[in-house]
């Protein structure tokens, strides 16, 4: 790695080092991300949660799977490129030196797209628990203003109201505990601060869901309700909560009281 590389990697961890709330005596930073979780098992049991943590899957991410994958998965009428970048920027509302936080990054495809809001003195973070994801957010990004994790999204490792915004897209229906991880993100959020996922929604009649659930579990994928989420975020007494549904995916954003 180059002089100027590391100089933009280290202020990058620097920044980093002091949101956490328990930051490490020496920062494991041997392949460019802060490594909280060491040798711990990577816990991917499901059939996505190998994918995610594969050696082959970060190189065809950003390229095939995200922009085919997931919108097959999402259903025809899904989730587009642009649809995604004009929904985030309305549920994100990012302004110029905001710090955001986005959960399950993997190869860091949204993270890099979040630092063109927050400007040259803003911040964006990403956090995953898949070493070869962050091997290749690392490789693909290159900039003092982003830094990537290794962590536990249902135990995050940040100090409480540390971050402007926080987001998590198509990972959340992945998750073990989802609505740890939902908790999580509120408490790390600002007052003011905002938070969207996109994750995915059971459209067909109710009595149908634990149907679907059961197509879809096989390979780890939850089937979120169309009011599981909404909920959980008016729960941890978030404000102004939106929420916009196409195919089988739904945007969910809302706001933390000031």
């Amino acid at each position: 790695m180059s002089s100027q590389a590391d100089k933009k990697s280290d202020t990058a961890v620097e920044r980093v080092l002091e949101l956490l709330a328990d930051p490490p005596a020496e920062a494991d930073l041997r392949d460019g991300y802060v490594d909280l979780l060491g040798e711990a098992p990577s816990g991917a049991r499901t059939l996505s949660q190998r994918a995610m943590t594969s050696s082959a899957l970060p190189y065809i991410y950003e390229r095939w799977w995200r922009p085919f994958g997931v919108r097959v998965a999402f259903g025809a009428m899904g989730v587009s490129g642009a649809m995604e970048d004009r929904t985030t920027e309305e549920l994100l509302d990012l302004t110029p030196g905001d710090t955001v936080l986005d959960v399950a990054c993997g190869p860091g495809n949204i993270t890099r797209r979040l630092l063109e809001a927050v400007g040259p003195s803003g911040m964006a973070i990403g956090i995953d628990a898949s070493a070869t994801m962050l091997e290749r957010a690392v490789r693909d990004t290159n900039s003092s203003r982003a830094a990537y994790v290794r962590g536990d999204a249902q135990r995050l490792p940040f100090r409480d109201e540390s971050f402007d915004a926080v987001c998590c897209y198509a990972a959340l229906y992945l998750i073990e505990r989802p609505f740890e991880a939902i908790e999580e993100m509120v408490r790390v959020l600002g007052p003011g601060g905002r938070i969207a996922v996109l994750t995915s929604c059971h459209r067909g009649p109710a009595p149908l869901r634990p149907l679907a659930g059961l197509l879809t579990a096989p390979a780890g994928v939850r089937l979120f309700g169309r009011s599981e989420i909404t909920d959980a975020f008016r729960s941890h007494g978030l404000l102004d909560v939106r929420q916009k549904i196409t195919g089988v995916a739904q945007f969910v954003g809302a706001r933390k009281p000031d």
